[in-house]
């Protein structure tokens, strides 16, 4: 079984930045690593995803050219860099890992996540 520790979360202004960590261990790390959020009252969504390699990255419309994926495969971990945070970015962030985003999002195991406030 995968653990899955994230941090970095917090509150910011809009047009700030935060950089997150998530800390993987418990299985071989050679799959894809991801990022998912989930607003209160919202489903999670996925966020971004970067593989073993780090030769292919997705993400999804709304983050891009603000959120950076990048991973440490020495250090089992992936990170998310956040600028130009606007409000609707609020959402509790999670990790995941798996052989595809589908995969992931599917997983019924998630870590406990980080909160990530942006105010107006």
């Amino acid at each position: 079984q995968v653990q899955l520790v994230e941090s970095g979360g917090g509150s910011v202004q809009a047009g700030g930045s935060l950089r997150l960590s998530c800390a993987a261990s418990g299985r071989t790390f050679s799959s894809y690593m991801g990022w998912f959020r989930q607003a209160p009252g919202e489903e999670r969504e996925f966020v971004a995803a970067i593989s073993w390699s780090g030769g292919s990255i997705y993400y999804r419309d709304s983050v891009k050219g603000r959120f950076t994926i990048s991973r440490d495969n020495a250090k089992n971990t992936v990170y998310l860099q956040m600028n130009s945070l606007k409000p609707e970015d609020t959402a509790v962030y999670y990790c995941n890992t798996g052989p595809s985003i589908a995969t992931m999002k599917g997983s019924d195991y998630w870590g406990q996540g980080t909160q990530v406030t942006v105010s107006s």
